[in-house]
């Protein structure tokens, strides 16, 4: 009989189509599933109550999925490194399986994990592919360690073969030595957003298999509406994993054929891989410019306070960050909207944003979250660095009718007319008391100003 193995899960929180899990599996020994609630994690200020208790709901149903199969999941809380050792050594496990990461932490905790291990005469082995649909630096440009443009990397993206999708393990025989502390509980997270939604590998499948039908097919004409909602709202699975990326661009290409929604949706997909083999090759992209544009962040708390809480007097803006607080997730348009205003037009630092949506984003991925901040601040990837999204302008866009405001700004739920000319733009309500009766803040800067001032700290004029 061989050798028991260890998966230890990370952001891999499923058992269809996982690398990790299934390698584990295939020895006669037996498998430790083991996740750790790890100190670091938590030291570092991600583990935060709305991620918290998505992680709760994946734990709990990746137990089911395991027990299913006559396996449980071991759950170990304390510094990763030295709980997975002792796991190890508990049930004489000779093998740990991880999936790799991109983060520096990642990379720390990696190396950790295979000194500590090598210490004991046990082996690492790091799986790519198993977060990304390509492993981050699978594809490079001549002479350079990663892409520092996404069109050039998404045709190599494109023709590069992916990896197989994995079948899920039939049978889990878990050692009885493999002790574990009690599965963490949604009901027992506080601080919670009010419309979180439930995570788990079942949901996401089940969202992804809705997804996969009519409205993949109307992806493309309808990803930016934003009361549309037109999105697959499957980030926060593949942020823990609970969904396979390489298993949704295969549905997703099959589902969508030669339609535009299919092939638009994919290509989210790869500007999700983007930022992964960026911050792979960069990790201080997590807290440094990426492309130094040498700006002098102005300082003005009462203004970044209005933003977060939605009340900038900006409809738009203000929609967005609500939304953000209600469900713990934002439309991607939002975001990218939201990001510009407070960088842009409010020149506000992007780490004091990004800060923000790490502490209420269910799909708050290192990543993507500080490298598409960096991007609508212009000192990311973005070609065109210095565009400035203008909140009326995208509104009249992406909100003509207002529904979108009309739904996360109930102040201005009365504001009539089926154009969202006025609800967009409330000061100009009159007489002056429909304005003193809509309860909504004039404007914290005018949009002239704030573009003027931008374009003056970036040497434009």
């Amino acid at each position: 009989m061989s050798a028991a193995s260890i998966a230890l899960f990370t952001s891999d929180l499923r058992v269809h189509d996982n690398p990790v899990l299934h390698a584990a599996a295939k020895g006669t020994g037996g498998v430790v599933p083991l996740f750790v609630l790890d100190d670091g994690v938590r030291a570092a200020g991600f583990d935060v109550p709305n991620r918290r208790a998505f992680l709760a709901d994946c734990l709990a149903d990746l137990d089911e999925a395991l027990r299913a199969r006559g396996g449980r999941l071991v759950v170990r809380t304390g510094d990763v490194v030295e709980e997975t050792a002792r796991a190890a050594a508990e049930a004489d496990a000779r093998d740990v399986h991880v999936a790799g990461g991109v983060s520096g932490y990642a990379h720390r905790r990696e190396e950790r994990l295979r000194r500590a291990l090598e210490a004991d005469g046990r082996r690492l082995h790091v799986h790519d592919a198993v977060v990304t649909a390509l492993a981050p630096g699978e594809v490079t440009p001549a002479g350079k360690d990663h892409f520092a443009v996404f069109t050039p990397y998404f045709r190599r993206w494109q023709a590069e073969r992916h990896r197989d999708v994995l079948r899920a393990p039939r049978r889990v025989q878990v050692p009885e030595a493999a002790g574990s502390g009690p599965v963490p509980r949604r009901r027992d997270v506080s601080g919670v957003s009010p419309g979180l939604a439930a995570g788990g590998e079942v949901e996401g499948r089940r969202r992804a298999t809705a997804w996969m039908g009519a409205p993949l097919r109307r992806y493309a004409q309808g990803q930016d509406d934003l009361a549309g909602d037109a999105t697959s709202r499957l980030s926060p699975h593949l942020h823990f994993g609970t969904l396979s990326a390489v298993e949704l661009v295969r549905r997703a290409r099959e589902a969508g054929g030669d339609g535009d929604g299919g092939e638009a949706f994919v290509r989210q997909l790869a500007w999700r891989d983007f930022h992964h083999q960026v911050l792979a090759a960069r990790p201080a992209a997590a807290h440094t410019d990426y492309r130094a544009r040498y700006d002098r962040w102005r300082r003005d708390e009462q203004e970044a306070e209005a933003w977060r809480a939605g009340r900038t007097g900006y409809p738009i803006v203000d929609a967005a960050m609500r939304q953000l607080a209600h469900e713990g997730w934002m439309h991607n348009r939002a975001r990218l909207l939201t990001a510009s205003f407070l960088t842009k037009t409010l020149y506000l630092d992007w780490r004091l944003g990004a800060a923000h949506f790490l502490s209420l984003l269910v799909d708050g991925d290192l990543a993507n979250n500080q490298l598409n901040w960096q991007w609508a601040a212009g000192t990311g990837t973005d070609t065109r660095p210095n565009r400035v999204l203008n909140p009326l302008a995208q509104a009249k866009r992406f909100d003509a009718d207002g529904a979108y405001v009309r739904r996360w700004v109930p102040e201005l739920a009365d504001v009539p007319g089926l154009e969202g000319g006025a609800v967009h733009q409330p000061w100009k309500l009159k007489p002056a008391a429909a304005r003193a009766k809509a309860d909504y803040p004039d404007p914290v800067i005018d949009l002239a100003d704030g573009l003027a001032r931008f374009k003056q700290a970036r040497g434009l004029e």
